[in-house]
């Protein structure tokens, strides 16, 4: 690979390990679109926390729209090790859909309880889920449907397990109420994302991109059963299951 994909790999493995593993379960041509973008994601979610100004916040946050603007209108685009890697895969549709996903993040930046389940449900939609569906549309996929239910439960997974970290850091992540109730129905929402993923279908191009949802099911019956303990440590999928699980997405597209 070339030095900026390395670079981008490196992020990738550093910021969202899970995410990495099903790059590595992808092609070799695929890997080459995942890095970047799934690289540009762990940059654009962490910007609102390496600081406690939200001035910079919003500073790094409008960087990176910045420099989509570049790559969108198809002038001279900045160096950088994402930027320009990621100038190379993306279209005008991704583009925009990248923007949204920015502009989602700037719920982030104060750190303040979400609105409701509705709300917190639609910034994963347009966080987790625009991701999820921008990949598999460039490595050819149609299902656009299938995919969008399924990364809308690959965000409820990566959201639970974060929660306990969020809350240690004085992020308000949960809608108010009984916390424990919170968790539960948001296990339940990632679990009907599923089932409706499920039975929408996906065709081929989607499967590889789909193998970061490896450990969900696992994730969400366990968060369902027992809330309470979502709150205090992340819940981590079941190590012995998760390769099986991403063979089998991979191989036959059962999330």
């Amino acid at each position: 690979m070339s030095d900026d994909l390395t670079a981008c790999a490196g992020i990738v493995q550093r910021g969202d390990p899970d995410r990495f593993a099903a790059v590595m379960a992808a092609p070799v041509d695929l890997r080459r679109m995942l890095l970047p973008l799934y690289a540009f994601n762990v940059e654009v979610a962490r910007a609102p926390w390496v600081t406690q100004e939200p001035l910079i916040a919003e500073m790094r946050l409008q960087w990176w729209r910045d420099a989509l603007e570049q790559i969108g209108t198809g002038g001279p685009v900045r160096r950088h090790e994402v930027v320009t890697p990621l100038a190379d895969i993306l279209d005008a549709e991704a583009v925009h859909a990248l923007d949204g996903l920015i502009e989602a993040r700037r719920a982030d930046i104060d750190k303040g309880a979400p609105e409701g389940r509705d709300a917190l449900v639609q910034y994963l939609d347009e966080t987790a889920g625009t991701l999820l569906w921008t990949a598999a549309r460039l490595a050819g996929s149609q299902t656009e449907d299938a995919v969008r239910a399924a990364g809308r439960a690959q965000g409820v997974v990566g959201f639970l397990r974060a929660v306990p970290d969020l809350l240690a850091k004085g992020h308000h992540a949960l809608p108010h109420g009984d916390p424990v109730e919170e968790i539960r129905v948001l296990a339940e929402t990632g679990q009907q994302a599923l089932r409706q993923a499920r039975a929408s279908g996906f065709d081929r191009a989607a499967r590889p991109v789909l193998a970061v949802l490896a450990g969900a099911s696992n994730v969400l019956a366990r968060v369902a059963r027992a809330p309470e303990a979502a709150l205090d440590q992340p819940v981590d999928p079941a190590p012995f299951r998760v390769a099986a699980r991403r063979a089998a997405i991979v191989t036959f597209g059962r999330i």
